[in-house]
C-alpha cells in the first residue's frame, strides 16, 4: 500500500470513529429508539468496506471502548466489552470478505455488497451473543438464547433494515466517487 492511500484510509477511519462517537448522540435521546437504531455499527461496517479489513476492526474495537471510557455509555462491562468484539467482527469482516470477493466477482458489486453485509452482520451478532453468553456466566444473570435472539434481531430489526438499505448505497456512491478522481 503506499503511503498517500496509507494516510487517506487512516484519516477516513478516524471520520469513521468520530461518527460512530456522535451518532449515538443523534438516537439516544430516547434510549428505547437509539438501541433499535444500532448507531455505532454503520460507521464501522463502512469503514471495513471502505478502508479495509485493519481499520474496520480497529475503528470497531475502539469505538464502544471510547465511548464508555470518555461517556460512560454503554457501560464498560458487559456492554461496551461485548461491543468492541461485535463492532470488530463487523468491521474485519465486511472489509475482509467484500475484498475477497470482488477480486472474483468485479462486476456483481451491488449483490457482493448486500451479501458481505449481510454475512458481517451475523457473525458480528453470533460473535456478540458468545461473548454474552461468556461473560454473563460470570454474573448473576443468565445469558439465554431467547435474550440474544430478542437483543440482536427483535429489537435492532429497525437497525438492520437501515444499515440494509443505506450501507450499500453509500458503499456504491464512495466507489464511484472515487473511481472518477
Amino acid at each position: 500500500m503506499n503511503k498517500n492511500k496509507e494516510i487517506y484510509n487512516i484519516v477516513l477511519s478516524s471520520i469513521f470513529l468520530g461518527m460512530a462517537f456522535v451518532l449515538p448522540f443523534l438516537t439516544g435521546q430516547i434510549p428505547e429508539i437509539g438501541s433499535m437504531l444500532c448507531p455505532m455499527h454503520i460507521p464501522v461496517i463502512l469503514c471495513g468496506f471502505i478502508c479495509g479489513w485493519k481499520y474496520g476492526l480497529l475503528v470497531g474495537v475502539c469505538s464502544p471502548i471510547l465511548r464508555s471510557v470518555i461517556l460512560g455509555m454503554p457501560p464498560m462491562f458487559p456492554t461496551a466489552f461485548s461491543m468492541c468484539f461485535e463492532l470488530g467482527t463487523y468491521g474485519l469482516i465486511s472489509g475482509l470478505l467484500y475484498n475477497q470477493l470482488l477480486n472474483k466477482f468485479i462486476k456483481r458489486r451491488e449483490s457482493l455488497i448486500i451479501i458481505t453485509l449481510i454475512i458481517s452482520m451475523l457473525i458480528g451478532r453470533g460473535v456478540y451473543g458468545s461473548v454474552m453468553f461468556i461473560l454473563m456466566g460470570f454474573g448473576k444473570i443468565q445469558y439465554s438464547i431467547k435474550m440474544f435472539w430478542i437483543g440482536s434481531f427483535v429489537e435492532t430489526l429497525p437497525g438492520i433494515i437501515i444499515q440494509i438499505l443505506f450501507i450499500p448505497f453509500i458503499v456504491l456512491i464512495y466507489e464511484k466517487y472515487k473511481t472518477s478522481r
